[in-house]
């Protein structure tokens, strides 16, 4: 996986404020159907990632593991983030083919 790929392309989304961040926002937006992939960090809490895992599960939202929170942050120039929603298709297609 090419991180610099992902990471840019996610930056990109996030200018275009097709992304949100946080547990609860990203939760809220795979509840109400705009989320479109859920990117979860791979060290994030047993509970947070049980409880976004199970609410991608339920609601068919597709997820991929980041290898950690600050890599995820990074991409989207904040700090660490532990769970980011993309609320883009087409950000969310391309998202995962580089993320395969």
């Amino acid at each position: 996986m090419n991180s610099n790929q992902w990471m840019s392309l996610l930056g990109l989304a996030n200018r275009a404020r097709k992304i949100t961040s946080g547990e609860e926002l990203a939760v809220k937006e795979i509840r109400n159907g705009k989320a479109k992939l859920v990117l979860l960090s791979a060290d994030a809490s047993a509970n947070t990632a049980k409880k976004v895992t199970d609410k991608c599960k339920s609601f068919g939202v597709p997820y991929k593991l980041i290898q950690n929170r600050e890599m995820l942050g990074q991409a989207i120039g904040k700090e660490a983030r532990v769970v980011v929603a993309v609320l883009d298709a087409g950000f969310a297609k391309k998202l995962l083919t580089l993320l395969d």
